[in-house]
């Protein structure tokens, strides 16, 4: 689940408070997805997309795998659900984290750390899903393949790989470089303080590509920022008809496309894009 995606009607925000601290733009900084404690504060309580992974396990009439499964957000919920589900992530401090809250739960769970690009896991399986833009983490055509191969790989026959993208439009592209952009926020149970992420975005259109600063800012009440954690991403994002071109060099035999969890066509860049491919 990528820091540092495209927006689900978010905006820059001007003045001081989202004005970049420019002295930092160019110093190395860390994964986002190396502090997953803040990742969950600020996304675990998400859930605009639940209600349609849970019916597609519902619906899979076998096991489920989730890539880029994070810190559970998903995952967890499914297994919760009653869903043979199992997962991995790039990230091991994520993978632990999820560990860490299946045991809390008393829910057994199968995840591991692994690179959807090569990954090799013993099950087959009915879905291999993965949600809220996790394929922009590949950056290249060959990443892309690759990755995709792997789903088909583990895929049991009539199974399916379920892909879910934002689909950044001309809006998004045009939006000026460099400027922060609020993303969201909520409240730290354990400190009282407010979360806030944003997002400076650093953008190449014609390569698809997006760069992120990233900085989460801990707010105590009053207003007054008490630390500020800052963070690097990057992420490429796929359209339509270059995505159905990779399921095709990738093996699948045949997919469906559509514009948000409702399944209607895709006609907006303000749509979601769910794509669907066929093992066989």
């Amino acid at each position: 689940m990528p820091l540092g995606s495209a927006p689900r009607g978010s905006a820059s925000a001007g003045g001081r408070s989202g004005e970049p601290d420019l002295s930092t733009m160019n110093t190395p900084k860390p994964s986002p997805y190396d502090a997953p404690e803040l990742y969950d504060v600020l996304f675990d309580p998400l859930d605009f997309d639940v209600p349609y992974w849970l019916d597609v396990a519902r619906q899979a009439g076998g096991p489920l795998l989730e890539a880029g499964c994070g810190t559970g957000r998903i995952l967890l919920r499914l297994i919760a659900a009653g869903a043979d589900a199992d997962g991995f992530d790039a990230s091991a401090p994520m993978v632990e984290r999820l560990r860490v809250k299946a045991r809390s739960a008393g829910r057994p769970v199968q995840a591991v750390v692994a690179d959807m690009r090569d990954f090799s896991l013993p099950r087959r399986y009915a879905r291999v899903i993965c949600a809220f833009n996790g394929f922009a983490h590949c950056e290249t055509t060959a990443d892309q393949i690759r990755a995709l191969e792997r789903f088909r790989e583990h895929l049991a026959p009539g199974g399916a790989a379920v892909i879910h993208m934002s689909y950044p439009g001309p809006k998004y592209w045009a939006e000026p470089e460099g400027a922060p952009v609020f993303e969201t926020e909520t409240r730290d149970p354990a400190s009282g303080h407010t979360l806030q992420l944003w997002d400076t975005r650093f953008k190449d259109p014609v390569a698809q590509f997006q760069r992120s600063e990233v900085e989460i800012r801990e707010i105590e009440e009053g207003g007054r920022i008490v630390a500020s954690h800052r963070f690097s991403t990057s992420q490429r994002w796929v359209y339509r008809f270059e995505l159905e071109l990779l399921f095709r060099a990738a093996g699948f035999v045949r997919w469906e496309i559509s514009g948000g969890f409702n399944q209607k066509p895709l006609t907006s860049p303000e749509d979601q894009m769910i794509a669907w491919a066929w093992r066989d």
